[in-house]
């Protein structure tokens, strides 16, 4: 998430009730997730375990829970509790209406054809020629591009599944991002795609999705892919162009899966693919299976 305008290390110190450490003019641009981070931006860590990975990482203000030597060219703000501040943090910038409000202030291009029962929330942006079937639902900061087709009960920009537990209870990070459908996409019926934490979930161009697909939180779908029915993509996941993926494929978070890979039917992944075609439970190379159904039949 950028802010409409940069802001001052002290500014959002003071905002937040924390301790600084850097200059306390010291631009702040915005906020973003770990797999997201610019320069500019703040990213929280409230573990030892990712102190590292928070600290080297493209952010360049580190919401933490315990002072530590800052590096340089960085800034420190020091919390009892980064999760919490990183939410406050983000709904100072960011209003959540979730449909609370209507203010009416969606932009609709010509030719658009939106069915009266659809539900659609604030500062969202429609496209030229988008057709938008009956009980679809669209959240706040929507941008949907040219020439779309969305089905009916699909739903764009619900909360991200983004939580920790506290005090025997599930504390939710509070999504303040967005859903990006890009132009020429198609999306059957009762999809969901999650907005983004801080940063967009994206639909790339010329894309198509059967009916109930599950796309999680700041997951970038690549140009001209087809997704079949009942996959489930968690957040942070990069899908590069003209992917194939076959029904109720599972990818786990923060995975890459290269351009032109083809994943059959039930393949599960939990690790970055390259360039191919995959299969089984832990994506495993096509012809290397078949090569091991071969041998295995063989076997006397």
């Amino acid at each position: 998430m950028r802010f409409h305008s940069p802001q001052k290390l002290k500014t959002i110190a003071d905002l937040i009730g924390s301790k600084f450490i850097g200059p306390e003019d010291f631009e702040v641009l915005g906020t973003n997730e770990i797999h997201m981070v610019k320069p500019g931006d703040i990213v929280f860590v409230n573990h030892p375990k990712y102190y590292d990975k928070a600290l080297y990482s493209a952010a360049t203000i580190i919401l933490i829970d315990k002072e530590v030597d800052c590096p340089e060219g960085k800034a420190l703000l020091v919390s009892d509790d980064p999760f919490r501040d990183f939410n406050k943090i983000n709904t100072h910038f960011t209003r959540i209406y979730n449909f609370t409000e209507e203010l009416h202030d969606v932009e609709i291009g010509e030719g658009t054809k939106i069915h009266h029962s659809a539900v659609i929330g604030n500062n969202v942006t429609i496209g030229k020629n988008t057709l938008i079937f009956p009980n679809v639902v669209i959240g706040d900061r929507t941008v949907i591009g040219d020439h779309v087709i969305i089905q009916s009960g699909t739903v764009l920009g619900g909360d991200a599944f983004y939580y920790r537990k506290l005090n025997g209870n599930f504390d939710r990070l509070i999504s303040v991002g967005n859903v990006v459908i890009e132009n020429n996409v198609e999306i059957g019926n009762n999809c969901t795609i999650d907005r983004g934490v801080t940063d967009s979930t994206v639909i790339g161009e010329g894309s198509v999705l059967d009916n109930q697909i599950q796309i999680g939180h700041d997951t970038v779908i690549g140009k001209k892919c087809l997704i079949a029915s009942q996959v489930g993509i968690a957040g942070c996941c990069v899908i590069g162009d003209e992917v194939t993926l076959w029904g109720q494929v599972g990818i786990a978070s923060g995975n890459k899966i290269a351009s032109g890979s083809v994943l059959l039917g039930k393949t599960g992944v939990n690790r970055d693919l390259e360039k191919g075609t995959y299969i089984g439970m832990f994506a495993e190379d096509f012809k290397t299976y078949l090569k091991k159904e071969v041998k295995l039949r063989n076997l006397k």
